[in-house]
């Protein structure tokens, strides 16, 4: 079930993660950027499953609307926008940003597995 952020113990799951093969989940819907420019009506998302990343540093960062950082030898993973979060299907970490109204704004999965 998830629950609101809380900064410290996702930070220790983000902890448990660094430095080990892991696969992410990465998506955004449409509303999360186009309404954050003030731009309704445009189509916008993202969208990645089961990237193999290695992360050396994971950060959780911010009050409301949470952001997550996971920076790999190439460069950084980044969501912005996360208010919720909770241990899915025993270890993967499920965090996701949900709207006023509750609507799925952006998500992100960490899995030493591949996702089905």
């Amino acid at each position: 079930m998830m629950e609101p952020i809380d900064k410290s113990k996702v930070q220790e799951k983000l902890d448990a993660f660094t430095n080990k093969p892991v696969y992410i989940h990465l998506e955004t819907t449409n509303g999360a950027y186009a309404s954050h420019f003030g731009n309704e009506g445009v189509n916008v998302g993202a969208y990645i499953r089961n990237a193999k990343v290695t992360f050396s540093n994971a950060v959780i960062k911010g009050d409301v609307g949470h952001r997550v950082g996971l920076k790999t030898e190439l460069g950084w993973v980044y969501a912005e926008g996360l208010t919720d979060w909770e241990i899915y299907q025993k270890d993967d970490l499920l965090l996701a940003g949900h709207d006023a109204e509750g609507r799925l704004m952006v998500a992100l999965q960490i899995s030493e597995q591949p996702f089905k």
